[in-house]
């Protein structure tokens, strides 16, 4: 029996052929986007602006799940009739507008041009202000609703996004019937749904990013939403009532896309979650075990058990039942930029994208502190803690003296200070860290990265065993709803496993990046607005002695 998982990611759609007995993977077919720059489509005059073509997923799904069949029949005994289950998973929050026949608009001819008609990706902010102004609402209103998210609203999400397409793109809003996140949508096409309505949703997406809960009823009320705009209210009558987790089907591959895809027609399709979830899975989480997904962003996701009380916890993106695991409570942070920091250097500042080697070379070098260098995170923002889009990214300690390879050292030492950050805010509510696996590409590539996050934060960093873990996770799903395991406890220790390599911190690294974490600290509260009387005089006067003492 085998399983199929399909990842839909910032710049790319990879589909992952899986045996369930073992969680050995056959075949993989990746498809670039086509669309804009690296499949994102952007606005020159906005740097928050970031949308995606609707059409692209299409395409990439039918490529990449051919690619990964083909390459999987080379294997002997394979045959994809034995395949039985699907698994999807996405960025998020990224809804989509859709007619009454769930089809976006932008496949349409008349918006095609019209980028208020595609997809809302992930990391789009120009909804900041609207953001802002749900947060004020419902600390006034309904403090309940931002308490489980940390207590702010980010521009990244779904209310934020969709209230902002009424005020910019009225005729946008006007024509859409309904929104859709893409987590949810993918699924519903494979499943040849043509109802919004209709549409199986995860609760994944649905109570990280819409305000769900099913303690409140669902959705947030019409009350609430007219006092943003009436046509919010009107809009949810038109979204859907009830949210699943990962124990419920989205529904079953239609003929026409069985045919497509050369499949079984009435395979089970698993609930749709967002990528870092279900990636969070494919590396093994379990209570005890944060789990860092490293890509152009990071997602941090961890677990407890749904029979504990989990405390409101500030500045991070959720805690929801069911959006991982089935049984568990799910709490995801994150960092608005990891690797788009490094592109951005290297291939914007630098114009070369073949220096990211040379360049981890040269910065392997360099010992801790050496530079005099220290950077904010924060180039596309600050997802967790401070849940604030409009911060920048800063580099301080520059001399005349001062080289790249330095300067790229900078940047992925900020970004493992930010790790740190949401760790220390995880332990300081009580959520149990006794082990870190980190995902995706730059885990597995980059030694130094995973070296410094160790020496930064202190704990070790463990490796998962799949270079394809979102993948893997949807694949897992779809195993235990196609009744090849009987749990996901069992599913996940069958398929699922880690690189034997583990980077331990290192005492005498551990010693200075503390020193150095204490000044980041005194940056990131005063340039974040925690500490608004903070004298910052000492801070560049005490990286020049940090340097000095490593000379």
């Amino acid at each position: 029996m085998y399983t199929l998982g399909i990842d839909y990611g910032t710049n790319s759609v990879r589909a992952l052929v899986v045996r369930c007995a073992d969680g050995a993977e056959l075949g993989t077919g990746i498809v670039n986007y086509p669309s804009g720059t690296q499949g994102v489509l952007l606005d020159p005059k906005d740097h928050h602006l970031a949308r995606q073509n609707p059409a692209d997923y299409l395409l990439g799904l039918e490529k990449s799940v051919k690619t990964a069949l083909a390459q999987a029949r080379k294997v002997k005994d394979f045959d994809a009739r034995q395949v039985a289950g699907i698994g999807v998973d996405t960025t998020g929050s990224s809804p989509i507008p859709v007619d009454a026949t769930n089809t976006p608009l932008a496949l349409q001819k008349k918006w095609t041009r019209n980028l208020a008609a595609h997809c809302w990706l992930w990391k789009d902010h120009t909804s900041h202000r609207e953001a802002a102004e749900i947060t004020a609402l419902a600390a006034k209103i309904r403090p309940h609703f931002i308490a489980r998210c940390g207590n702010t609203y980010s521009s990244e999400w779904f209310w934020a996004k969709i209230l902002h397409c009424r005020r910019t793109a009225p005729t946008v809003f006007k024509a859409a019937y309904s929104w859709v996140e893409l987590a949810d949508w993918i699924p519903s096409v494979l499943a040849g749904v043509k109802d919004p309505r209709a549409i199986k949703r995860g609760v994944c997406c649905a109570g990280h990013k819409a305000l769900y809960a099913d303690d409140w009823g669902g959705l947030p009320d019409k009350e609430f939403l007219t006092q943003l705009d009436p046509a919010l209210a009107d809009l949810r009558d038109r979204l859907y009532e009830k949210a699943h987790d990962a124990t419920v089907s989205a529904g079953a591959l239609s003929a026409e896309w069985a045919k497509k895809l050369g499949l079984p027609a009435g395979i089970p399709i698993a609930i749709g979650e967002m990528d870092v979830h279900y990636g969070a899975i494919g590396s093994g989480v379990a209570e005890g075990t944060l789990v860092k997904v490293i890509g152009t962003s990071t997602c941090d996701c961890g677990v407890v058990s749904a029979d504990k009380q989990v405390p409101e916890i500030p500045g991070i993106c959720g805690i929801v039942k069911g959006s991982i695991l089935p049984g568990y409570h799910g709490l995801e942070a994150g960092q608005s930029a990891v690797g788009d920091i490094f592109k951005w250097f290297v291939e914007g500042v630098l114009g070369d994208a073949k220096l990211h080697a040379t360049l981890t070379r040269e910065a392997a070098k360099l010992k801790p502190g050496q530079s005099g260098l220290l950077a904010l995170d924060w180039n596309n923002g600050n997802r967790t803690i401070l849940v604030d889009q409009l911060l920048t990214g800063l580099t301080l300690g520059a001399t005349l003296y001062t080289t790249r390879a330095e300067l790229y050292r900078a940047l992925i030492e900020a970004t493992a200070f930010g790790a740190r950050v949401i760790i220390e805010r995880f332990k300081e509510y009580g959520v149990p860290i006794h082990r870190v696996v980190c995902a995706g590409g730059i885990a597995e590539k980059n030694p130094l990265l995973m070296q410094i996050y160790a020496d930064v934060t202190g704990c070790t960093m463990l490796v998962a065993g799949s270079s394809q873990a979102c993948a893997l996770g949807s694949a897992v799903s779809a195993a235990v709803l196609a009744g090849a395991h009987p749990d996901f406890a069992t599913a996940q220790k069958k398929m699922t496993r880690l690189k034997k390599v583990a980077y331990k911190p290192k005492a005498a690294n551990r010693k200075i990046y503390d020193q150095l974490f204490a000044l980041y600290r005194q940056l990131h509260d005063s340039f974040g607005g925690v500490n608004k009387s903070a004298d910052l005089s000492r801070v560049m006067k005490d990286l020049l002695a940090i340097k000095a003492a490593q000379a």
